[in-house]
């Protein structure tokens, strides 16, 4: 029963947050009444039986208890629009006007994800913090994951969100909706924030499996219905693209006991072709518009991966100068990080230590990638001792069973090796 409530709570949470926020106009007291009504879950469902439609049980037992507490605080005036929405049949002009707005908003963007996602990317937030508030209300993410996905301390990120939140209730944001003119000011954070939800599924923080693929198939969800939405924007389009032919690689990434497999070892035939075709269409489409941007760009990284029938015939060079134009757009860590994987496929692993050792590291410490790149190159040059200490970094950087495993795998086979003759 535990693990079936831990399953549907990564599956419903972020969606069952969404809707009641779209209820009640405040973001702390749907997310209060969703946890209560998890923690009810908890009491009964052991007796009672999972229901058919548990995300629906959950809402509903949210919005009960919401309505409670709201009876309780009638008093307090920041929940007086909450109130009359769920209670009140005649409204001041006013707080008619504020739901006007927010049921024009829901004409606008019909998903309750995609609308939680622009109304927690307010401007009166800083950058930073919209994405963060929205991964943790959203994806559903919690603070530790949302840190690793920004490479800062998970204090950081907490207070984010904390002061987030604070900032919103304070200054009644969450009920200034945003009209659809408003829309693209908030389409950088709220595809950043798609693009962190996608690939915490796609490679896991924690868990028993290398991928979560509730996460990355809602990410793909809203993404297609963010598409649909904004059909001249080519980064929403990008996104999209990206996402789509990094899926299309899941199939090959585990055996058939979970085990990770790299992607120079993959089998290509298991590759599904289907999402590479929609996505070299969608890279395609966002080429002839020739208006560049960050995701569009690492669309076309992954359509030149997906282009090759094996890993030897991968256009490094392409990729190399995929990776200069997006450092160009984005000059961080990184990115830099990739290029230099990439500058090692095409000129040998001694040109990509030199290409890692020219990085500002600062930020990359706790970063488990780069320390997993690093084993890997250093292992290929010939220095076994360096490999065996950067792998034994990573692995304890490393929280996803799957991909621990992995690199103790190559831990061993790498201190096994002979070392090199002078």
């Amino acid at each position: 029963m535990n693990e079936t409530l831990d399953a549907v709570f990564r599956r419903e949470a972020g969606r069952c947050t969404a809707t009641l926020i779209r209820v009640l106009g405040d973001i702390d007291l749907a997310e209060d009444a969703v946890a209560e009504a998890f923690a009810i879950a908890a009491e009964q469902w052991p007796q009672h039986g999972v229901p058919p439609n548990p995300g629906g049980w959950i809402v509903t037992t949210a919005r009960n208890r919401a309505i409670d507490r709201l009876r309780r605080e009638a008093s307090r005036t920041d929940r007086y629009l909450a109130a009359h929405r769920l209670h009140a049949d005649d409204m001041e002009p006013d707080h008619r006007r504020e739901l006007d707005d927010l049921d024009a908003f829901a004409d606008v963007v019909a998903d309750d994800q995609l609308r939680l996602m622009f109304l927690c990317c307010h401007p009166a937030l800083a950058a930073d913090a919209q994405v963060a508030l929205t991964l943790r209300l959203v994806g559903g993410l919690d603070a530790p994951t949302i840190a690793r996905a920004f490479l800062v301390p998970e204090a950081t990120v907490a207070q984010r969100i904390v002061r987030a939140k604070r900032k919103l209730r304070d200054n009644h944001a969450a009920y200034r909706i945003p009209r659809a003119a408003e829309l693209p000011d908030r389409l950088h954070a709220v595809l950043a924030a798609i693009y962190l939800i996608y690939t915490e599924g796609h490679t896991a923080t924690s868990g028993e499996t290398l991928t979560r693929v509730d996460l990355s198939s809602e990410a793909i969800r809203v993404g297609r219905v963010l598409a649909e939405l904004m059909p001249d924007e080519p980064e929403a389009i990008g996104l999209l693209a990206l996402m789509l032919l990094t899926e299309a690689r899941r199939p090959a990434r585990t055996d058939s006991e979970g085990a990770m497999i790299r992607l120079a070892d993959q089998d290509r035939n298991r590759w599904d072709r289907s999402l590479i075709g929609e996505g070299h269409e969608l890279v395609r489409a966002c080429l002839r518009r020739n208006h560049p941007g960050a995701f569009q760009i690492q669309a076309a990284i992954a359509a030149v991966h997906a282009d090759a029938p094996m890993a030897d015939a991968t256009d490094w060079t392409q990729i190399i100068t995929l990776y200069d134009q997006l450092y160009a757009l984005r000059p961080n860590p990184v990115v830099a990080l990739n290029r230099a994987i990439a500058v090692a496929e095409l000129h040998g692993p001694a040109a990509g230590l030199a290409a890692l050792a020219a990085l500002d590291t600062t930020t990359l410490a706790d970063y488990q990638p780069y320390h997993a790149a690093h084993a890997d190159l250093l292992a290929r040059a010939g220095d076994r001792d360096g490999a065996v200490a950067a792998y034994d970094r990573a692995i304890e950087l490393s929280s996803n069973p799957a991909e621990r495993h992995f690199l103790r795998q190559q831990r061993v086979a790498t201190a096994d090796r002979r070392p090199s003759s002078p």
